[in-house]
């Protein structure tokens, strides 16, 4: 088993002074900590891996491919491969937890 908790994870993350912190790492998968702050811009481009982002604290919007949708503490979406996305508006900082499958490289 490996466990993890989110204050040790933010910690390190900031830490390291970058926005996402890769955490774990296996066979079929692996999961990130992605942080923007309040106003920030996000700089992703499409990944070649199916994502999953479950929000963990703060409020912005998202838009994959065509569509958008406001996303808080709770929430979680999808993103195939390959398709373009991006948060935006971003009110309150934001932490999100982000499974990639297969793993990112």
């Amino acid at each position: 088993m490996k466990a993890f908790r989110l204050d040790e994870l933010e910690a390190e993350r900031a830490a390291n002074e970058g926005a996402y912190l890769r955490f774990l790492h296996e066979r079929n998968m692996s999961v990130g900590l992605y942080a923007l702050d309040a106003g920030d811009m996000d700089p992703q481009t499409p990944h070649a891996q199916d994502e999953v982002y479950m929000v963990v604290s703060g409020r912005a919007s998202i838009t994959v491919g065509a569509e958008t949708t406001e996303v808080a503490r709770g929430s979680v979406v999808y993103v195939p491969a390959g398709v373009p996305h991006r948060f935006h508006h971003i009110s309150e900082d934001l932490r999100v937890l982000v499974v990639f499958s297969p793993p990112e490289s």
